[in-house]
């Protein structure tokens, strides 16, 4: 059966967080506008620094800093590439933390899809209701990369 747009970009999304260098989340991003891809982003270093699988992590008040988070490496990219990010929808395996979401706001996303709610933030999710961006949580059926089943 053929996927739906948002069961398929998700799947795109978990593809693309496979590539992720931080194994305490393993998220991937995918920034879409009518239905086709801009830019993708995953957990990973800043070009030319050692990654967490290879250094460990530099943790910071209980997180590691060494990391830059998915959306924000696929806002990263849409910059480096001259890729306008106004009006797209962000596909991402996991809600986004507080900083990603102002990241996104500022980007310009209208619409956000995410499937594990995973330490979904009160205050970013009333940014994104602020700001009057629709808000879809998706279900996959498929094991998260680093998950007991990957």
């Amino acid at each position: 059966m053929r996927p739906d747009w948002d069961s398929y970009f998700m799947k795109i999304a978990y593809a693309v967080s496979e590539r992720s260098t931080c194994d305490r989340a393993f998220v991937g991003c995918v920034l879409v506008r009518e239905k086709r891809i801009l830019t993708t982003g995953f957990n990973g270093s800043p070009a030319g620094q050692e990654h967490c699988d290879e250094a460990g992590h530099l943790m910071v008040d209980g997180h590691c800093v060494r990391t830059i988070h998915a959306e924000t490496n696929a806002i990263i990219q849409a910059a480096l590439h001259g890729v306008s990010t106004r009006g797209c929808t962000c596909y991402v395996t996991h809600f986004p933390c507080i900083g990603c979401t102002k990241a996104l706001l500022n980007a310009g996303i209208i619409r956000l899809v995410f499937s594990a709610d995973y330490r979904v933030d009160p205050v970013a999710m009333d940014f994104f209701k602020t700001a009057g961006v629709e808000i879809v949580r998706t279900v996959l059926d498929i094991p998260l990369p680093g998950s007991q089943g990957a």
